[in-house]
């Protein structure tokens, strides 16, 4: 074995010269930088279309609009776009962690929607029991979402993905929804209802700002802060899909709405979600808030989050009487 080594080595030193072992390696860098420039520019998308509505939106019967877009949500990230947050560092998506940050960011809220389905929504009353569907589908979503198949901090064999756990999900939800269409689960469209979701919206859209104002204090970097532009996006995924869920609770809720006349508070809160999805920063700044010249994203994005925040307080106020 050794000998053919050697023999194999000296065929190479005597056909090969210099300059041709510098052409092969350059050309394997060059092929190097294309997969993962052109894999990356393949692969990158930011969906933050407001008009997105899943098939057959319009004709949902008695199941929820907002359980049909969170569910619609979760199939485009995973199924549709190619989740990336867990792909390795060989695959060219390794390089696209703004749409990383905005994909959890979106699975993160729905997430938190489950929890409102399973404690408050999918019960007739608190003393009720929990409905299966929305229990499993509550702990298939807060599944980590850099999970890959292989995790050896976690085990040498093959672990269930982040995808395998959200599809998981997507099904448990949708199966619910199918169970509240044919009469056979509950989705309560009663004002109480409405008003705790919204405060827990609230309690959670609060907390975003504060990692917002955390990062602008401790952040640094001006134009050159690489975290940046991982809590912008990170929020913009939340305020899309607070925004897109939303819409799903306005028509599930629109009796309500009509009759306690929250139609222009809800317009407003909706108008300030859709300034945070708007800001479309070419390169995400982080620098002082007074600066004369050069912005900070992160502040102009968490401004208009807490008027969204004190809108959603200004709706559940009004519930409230």
């Amino acid at each position: 074995m050794w000998q053919k080594f050697t023999d194999f080595r000296y065929w190479i030193a005597d056909h090969m010269s210099f300059s041709v072992v510098r052409t092969l390696l350059l050309g394997l860098i060059v092929l190097v930088i294309l997969y993962f420039v052109l894999g990356a520019v393949f692969i990158h998308r930011i969906n933050d279309d407001p008009e997105f509505k899943p098939e057959n939106y319009a004709s949902q019967g008695n199941s929820s609009h907002a359980v049909t877009i969170a569910a619609a949500l979760v199939d485009r990230e995973v199924n549709r776009n190619s989740w990336i947050s867990n792909d390795p560092f060989f695959y060219p998506s390794a390089l696209l962690d703004n749409m990383a940050h905005y994909q959890q960011g979106i699975i993160s809220v729905v997430a938190r929607f489950s929890f409102d389905l399973k404690d408050q929504l999918g019960r007739t009353r608190g003393s009720s029991m929990e409905d299966p569907d929305l229990k499993n589908a509550t702990s298939a979503l807060q599944y980590a979402g850099d999970q890959w198949i292989w995790e050896p901090s976690i085990s040498f064999f093959p672990v269930s993905s982040s995808e395998a756990q959200y599809r998981a999900g997507l099904a448990k939800l949708r199966a619910y929804n199918n169970k509240v269409a044919d009469g056979s689960a509950v989705f309560e469209r009663r004002t109480d209802n409405l008003q705790v979701t919204l405060e827990r919206f609230a309690v959670d859209i609060g907390a975003s700002s504060a990692i917002i104002d955390r990062h602008i204090r401790e952040g640094f970097g001006c134009m050159f802060d690489i975290e940046a532009d991982d809590v912008f996006y990170n929020v913009k995924g939340q305020a899309y899909a607070y925004y897109m869920i939303l819409q799903g609770l306005r028509q599930d809720f629109d009796q309500i709405i009509t009759d306690r006349e929250l139609t222009n508070t809800w317009d407003e809160m909706e108008k300030s979600l859709l300034a945070i999805i708007a800001l479309d920063p070419t390169v995400v700044s982080n620098c002082s808030p007074d600066a004369m010249f050069l912005p900070n994203h992160l502040a102009a994005q968490g401004f208009y989050l807490l008027r969204a925040r004190t809108q959603l307080k200004e709706l559940t106020n009004i519930l409230q009487k």
